[in-house]
């Protein structure tokens, strides 16, 4: 799926680095522009990218602290000089648009359902948003923020891919080795996402193009990726069982927000040498799946690559009502009201107000 990548704030320009060079790396030529906005100057500087500096004349290059609302005042009042940075990006190849942002911070919280809602107004293509959640112990002001943000990015969005930042840090880590890992771990995976029908190796018998993507986040909301992968056999016929044990871990072990299994859709993509994909391995696994999730929009398909392993990718859309969701937004709320206590200040939520994705959360 070709795709102008947009990252916002400090945690949105390192991801979409990372899923630049994986896309280069691999020779996909999925990727088709990347651009890199922040309210601080310092974090644009040292990102190979084309940037754009937001907020000047409100605090001068220096960041807005953590403030989400002040975030989306300089975003909304910068779109125009936005908006012209993309325009030799946005082209008629592009089939999508994904922000990128950390959705605990200020810069890329507040901006990005505003640069969502205005990306909308112009381009006739999907607009989704690659979202990180905070970890549980990065503090009460990210997990305020991320709950404000993702309320008002499933509004403007077409969908939300979350990303926790609990999923896939490994216990002993630092916070620095973790946050670098994680980042590698999504460019890994929305890469390989992203790259499905594209560039191909050899003839799949049913491969995977763009259309099956957007199709599986139509339902917009909040979407999930789940991943794994194992050595496969030379032989298709021997990799039956492979293709169902990774689609298995990728759906209950490996996917970006934990326990997020029942979907409104599903799309399983099995990336290997074209030779060794079993094709009723991938149909096993989508009725699988289909079992699984409760869906019955769960479509599937081959992603022929020159490789002697088997990756299996599952996309989940709209899986709002997850666990994982729920607890989120309840650990927010209650962080929300810790912080009115502590400060007795009025809610700064309404500015993020949304009764239609509040009953949906």
């Amino acid at each position: 799926m070709k795709t102008v990548l947009i990252g916002l704030g400090q945690a949105g320009g390192k991801v979409t680095t990372e899923l630049v060079q994986f896309d280069a790396r691999m020779r996909f030529d999925a990727v088709t522009g990347a651009l890199a906005i922040n309210s601080a100057k310092a974090d644009l500087q040292p990102l190979p990218l084309d940037t754009v500096l937001v907020g000047q004349d409100r605090v001068n290059g220096h960041g807005v602290g953590g403030d989400n609302e002040l975030g989306a005042e300089v975003m909304q009042a910068d779109a125009r000089e936005v908006m012209s940075a993309l325009d030799g990006s946005i082209t008629a190849e592009a089939e999508a648009i994904v922000l990128v942002a950390g959705l605990g911070g200020g810069t890329g919280s507040g901006g990005t359902p505003v640069l969502a809602k205005e990306l909308k107004r112009i381009y006739d293509v999907p607009v989704y948003v690659l979202g990180v959640l905070p970890a549980e112990g990065e503090g009460a002001m990210y997990q305020v923020n991320a709950g404000r943000s993702l309320k008002t990015a499933a509004r403007e969005a077409d969908s939300v891919l979350l990303v926790d930042n609990d999923a896939w840090r490994a216990s002993g880590e630092s916070m620095e080795e973790g946050y670098d890992a994680i980042n590698k771990a999504i460019a890994k995976r929305v890469g390989l996402l992203l790259a499905s029908g594209e560039a191909v190796e050899g003839v799949g018998e049913s491969v995977v193009d763009s259309s099956e993507i957007i199709n599986t986040l139509r339902s917009g909301g909040i979407s999930a990726l789940g991943y794994a992968s194992a050595e496969a056999a030379p032989d298709a016929e021997d990799n039956i069982n492979t293709v169902m044990s990774t689609a298995r871990r990728a759906l209950l072990t490996g996917t970006s927000l934990p326990d997020a299994t029942t979907a409104d859709s599903a799309l399983v993509v099995v990336a290997a040498d074209g030779e060794r994909i079993p094709r009723k391995g991938v149909e096993r696994t989508r009725r699988w799946i289909e079992e699984e999730t409760g869906s019955l929009q769960v479509r599937g398909g081959d992603f022929p690559l020159g490789s002697e392993r088997i990756a299996t990718l599952v996309l989940l859309g709209g899986v709002e009502r997850s666990d994982r969701v729920q607890r989120f937004m309840q650990r927010a709320k209650e962080a929300q009201k810790a912080e009115e206590t502590k400060e007795e200040r009025p809610d700064p939520v309404s500015a993020f107000d949304n009764d239609e994705i509040d009953s949906l959360l």
